[in-house]
C-alpha cells in the first residue's frame, strides 16, 4: 500500500518524469499535490500498471488533486543540455506551474537540483512508495504517450504508437532501415548494437 505522505504537516508535491530512456521524443515531468486522504486501489508506479489502468487513473488524479502540472522538454533541448539535466529541468517547469506552493518536494530517484527555497527528498523507487509520486508518474507517462501517438502520425515507420520511442527491437530495426527522424535524440547512440534490448521490460 502506498504511503499518503512523508510529513503529515507539510503540503507535499510528488514529482516524476517519463521518457528519460527513450530514443525519440520529449521527456515529460509531472508534479502533483494530493490531499492527505487520497486513495485509489489501482494507484501504483506507472510501470506496474497497464495502459488502460493509467488512463483510468488520470482523470481521477486530476479531479482529486489539490494541484497538478505537467511539463516537457523536446528532443532538441535534450540534445543541447543532456537527458539528466532535461529531466530535472522539466520537473522544475512542472513545479513552477503549480498554483499552490508546496512546502516539500518528493522526488522519484536519487538526483535533483534544488528548486528555489523548497526543501526536497530524493526517494529511490519513490513511485512505488508514495501516492503523490505515483500520481505524478501516471500523469507524466500518459501525457507523454499522448504526444508520441501524435508523432506516430508524422513518422509511422517507427511505430511509436506501440513503442512510444523506447528502444524496442522493432524501433531499432526501423532506425536501421529509415535512419533517425527529426524527433530522435541525436545525443543518444541510435545504432542497433547500442545495448542489450529486452522488449519485455519496455512498458507501453
Amino acid at each position: 500500500m502506498l504511503l499518503s505522505f512523508f510529513d503529515e504537516d507539510l503540503l507535499e508535491a510528488g514529482c516524476d518524469e517519463a521518457g528519460r530512456g527513450c530514443l525519440a521524443g520529449p521527456v515529460y515531468a509531472a508534479a502533483v499535490i494530493l490531499p492527505k486522504n487520497f486513495s485509489h486501489p489501482l494507484l501504483n508506479d506507472s510501470k506496474q500498471l497497464t495502459e488502460e489502468q493509467r488512463y483510468r487513473l488520470r482523470p481521477f488524479i486530476e479531479e482529486k488533486a489539490l494541484a497538478y502540472a505537467v511539463a516537457d522538454l523536446c528532443n532538441k533541448q535534450i540534445d543541447k543540455i543532456n537527458i539528466l539535466k532535461a529531466s530535472l529541468k522539466s520537473m522544475h517547469l512542472a513545479i513552477k506551474q503549480l498554483h499552490l506552493k508546496p512546502q516539500l518536494l518528493l522526488i522519484d530517484g536519487n538526483r535533483f537540483t534544488p528548486f528555489k527555497k523548497i526543501p526536497h527528498k530524493c526517494i529511490i523507487q519513490g513511485d512505488g512508495l508514495y501516492a503523490s509520486i505515483a500520481a505524478a508518474s501516471v500523469l507524466a507517462k500518459t501525457y507523454r504517450d499522448d504526444y508520441m501517438k501524435l508523432l506516430h502520425k508524422k513518422c509511422p515507420q517507427y511505430n511509436w504508437l506501440q513503442n512510444k520511442g523506447y528502444a524496442t527491437r522493432e524501433h531499432q530495426k526501423a532506425l536501421e532501415k529509415w535512419g533517425p527522424s527529426k524527433f530522435h535524440r541525436r545525443s543518444f547512440r541510435l545504432d542497433y548494437s547500442q545495448q542489450e534490448l529486452c522488449d519485455e521490460i519496455i512498458y507501453q
